[in-house]
């Protein structure tokens, strides 16, 4: 592997070798290596490890094109056999391969989390995410208002699950982005049940909905808020 890995992190460089800091000609364990080390010093920017995952595709795809061509020689073949497995893989699963080599990433480096790690960053998403949050969050709050007696945990259900989603989207570890959905559901509906013996306690308050719907109603505003704001 070339020393100057550090060289190949200039963001305009189209040369897939020059991305991975590597030389052509570099052995399949070298390209691994490179590939493993470049996503780690890029992190969560998904535009980065998107040209990280596209370099390492065209480095094998040349080395498995010498070979068919004869240039390899003889003691490279094992290897590039392994080449050859791997790039047929990324050629059947197609635009997913850097989503699945994403995943495998994340679990890989779980061990290494630092405690602090679990804290999120507060901050909106920008265009199209933003609406897209604003517009689920207001209808799900609808739904819960709406919606027939018994529907409520089901309402419930698909908002954690999409609190789940939005901040996996936004580049944190699935352990964290599962545990902070749990506790926004868990405490929203602490929250609604306070809410609903307080109501209850008022004997003159006539609520025009269900008490299901009324304890449900702080645990969607706060999936809501966690969906705009945990990053």
């Amino acid at each position: 592997m070339a020393s100057g890995i550090g060289s190949s992190s200039n963001p305009g460089s189209q040369d897939p070798y020059s991305i991975l800091g590597l030389e052509p000609g570099a052995s399949f364990e070298s390209v691994q290596q490179a590939k493993e080390k470049r996503l780690l010093e890029v992190g969560d920017d998904l535009q980065a490890r998107a040209r990280v995952e596209a370099s390492y595709d065209a480095v094998l795809m040349s080395s498995l094109k010498e070979r068919q061509l004869g240039k390899v020689s003889n003691a490279a073949v094992n290897a590039s056999q392994r080449e050859e497995v791997q790039v047929e893989t990324a050629a059947r699963s197609g635009g997913s391969n850097a989503l699945l080599t994403r995943l495998r990433n994340i679990n890989s480096s779980t061990a290494n989390t630092k405690p602090g790690e679990f804290w999120p960053n507060l901050s909106l998403p920008e265009g199209q995410g933003l609406t897209v949050r604003l517009v689920l969050g207001g209808l799900a709050l609808l739904l819960v208002i709406v919606a027939p007696v018994g529907s409520t945990e089901l309402i419930l259900s698909v908002s954690t699950i999409a609190l789940f989603l939005s901040q996996i989207r936004r580049g944190r570890r699935p352990l964290a982005s599962l545990g902070w959905s749990v506790l926004l559901l868990a405490s929203g509906l602490i929250l609604g049940g306070l809410l609903l013996q307080a109501m209850t306690a008022l004997t003159s308050v006539t609520l025009p909905i269900t008490g299901d719907q009324l304890e449900a109603v702080p645990t969607v505003l706060l999936l809501w808020a966690g969906a705009l704001l945990l990053a």
